[in-house]
């Protein structure tokens, strides 16, 4: 069986208001989002026709919206919308998104923090 065909989007840079913390609800954290987009790619590249395939400059422009629009306290929550929203489109079977925050704010000497989720198509 071969693997399935997917689009691969990595670090998609946002500024997104998240977190659960009193000073993270002030002010936009910089975000970066990675996505596997599962579909079948097969007739796309057969015909190197793009209605055929996933318009991956307008998935970013739907990714940017929803993180404008969203304000969640988690990570898990912003990645659960980006999937139930990439998994709406047409040809996508699955979709596999990672949300990164670039500054976590603990104490520690920590670079990132991030979830990574995968859903199916309904």
């Amino acid at each position: 069986m071969t693997a399935p065909d997917r689009i691969e989007l990595r670090d998609l840079r946002v500024t997104c208001v998240i977190g659960a913390l009193a000073y993270e609800r002030t002010a936009p954290q910089p975000l970066s989002i990675d996505v596997d987009l599962h579909a079948d790619l097969s007739q796309a590249g057969a015909t190197d026709d793009l209605s055929l395939t996933v318009d991956y400059g307008a998935v970013c422009d739907r990714i940017v919206a929803l993180c404008s629009d969203a304000q969640p306290q988690l990570l898990e929550r912003l990645a659960e919308l980006i999937a139930t929203e990439l998994c709406g489109i047409d040809a996508v079977t699955a979709a596999t998104v990672a949300v990164t925050k670039l500054r976590p704010p603990v104490a520690a000497d920590l670079g990132t923090s991030g979830v990574r989720i995968t859903r199916r198509s309904a």
